[in-house]
């Protein structure tokens, strides 16, 4: 079995939601009630990312650690925020 295929098992099984498959279609990855969710796995994350991160967590006390990520130029409603999947299943799923 391929990584990515079993990252997107393991997101969908975290997560509540079913793997949809590769089938030549342009599909979302996984199905779920509530969110539209696109597995991206690399072999490495870019260093600034991890290092946020690490910083959120290390200042979040009680609260929610993210990162937010905004391009040079562009709105910032449009900024991706990142959140870790513990987090997330803590505060939204679970």
């Amino acid at each position: 079995m391929s990584s990515w295929k079993h990252a997107e098992r393991m997101v969908a099984k975290l997560l509540g939601g079913t793997r949809t498959g590769c089938n030549g279609e342009s599909r979302i990855d996984v199905e779920h009630d509530h969110l539209a969710i696109e597995v991206k796995q690399r072999k490495a994350l870019p260093t600034y990312l991890r290092e946020g991160m690490d910083q959120a967590v290390r200042e979040s006390g009680d609260r929610l650690p993210v990162v937010v990520l905004h391009q040079k130029g562009t709105e910032y409603q449009e900024c991706y925020v990142c959140i870790r999947m513990r987090d997330f299943r803590d505060w939204y799923v679970n």
